[in-house]
């Protein structure tokens, strides 16, 4: 039901916005307005996307929690979208989630209310030496009867090495 009442109040505080500013200040300033805006919002989410794409970028590298940087990523893209759609109230919402301290907040409010019951979060361990890699396997060999090592399953080699690769 919210998201109806939603539907119906944007467009109607929009076009109450437009008879307004355009009553006050003329029609081709209005639009200028809106034209403007729409071309200054693409190089702010433009220039705000890479910065939040190096964030998202850097805590995957680093293995920390992506989830804020993505999160960022999100609100940049819906301002985005808020700030090519004509009107005075969306731009003024996109503009504002442009601003990093708003989306924090929104990040924070949001994080309140979503409920992480179920999945499983588990820390990771960095190693001791760089470079060292933790992981783990599973042997995949087939195993049977006539296998070199006694154990079933194995298959032998139909063929000869190539000489390409050393054993």
């Amino acid at each position: 039901m919210w998201l109806f009442v939603l539907f119906l109040a944007i467009p109607l505080i929009e076009i109450g916005l437009f008879i307004q500013v355009g009553g006050a200040i003329g029609l081709w300033p209005t639009l200028l307005i809106v034209i403007v805006t729409a071309i200054a919002g693409t190089w702010l989410v433009r220039s705000q996307g890479r910065g939040v794409m190096s964030q998202i970028r850097r805590s995957f590298n680093e293995l920390n929690d992506p989830t804020e940087p993505l999160a960022h990523g999100a609100m940049i893209l819906f301002a985005g979208a808020l700030l090519l759609t004509p009107g005075f109230f969306t731009d003024a919402v996109g503009f504002s989630l442009l601003i990093p301290p708003v989306r924090r907040s929104v990040f924070k409010a949001l994080k309140s209310r979503v409920s992480m019951s179920g999945f499983a979060v588990r820390e990771t361990r960095r190693s001791a030496q760089p470079g060292t890699i933790d992981g783990d396997f599973e042997d995949l060999t087939p195993r049977g009867p006539g296998s070199p090592d006694g154990i079933e399953g194995s298959k032998r080699p139909t063929h000869e090495p190539s000489g390409w690769t050393k054993h």
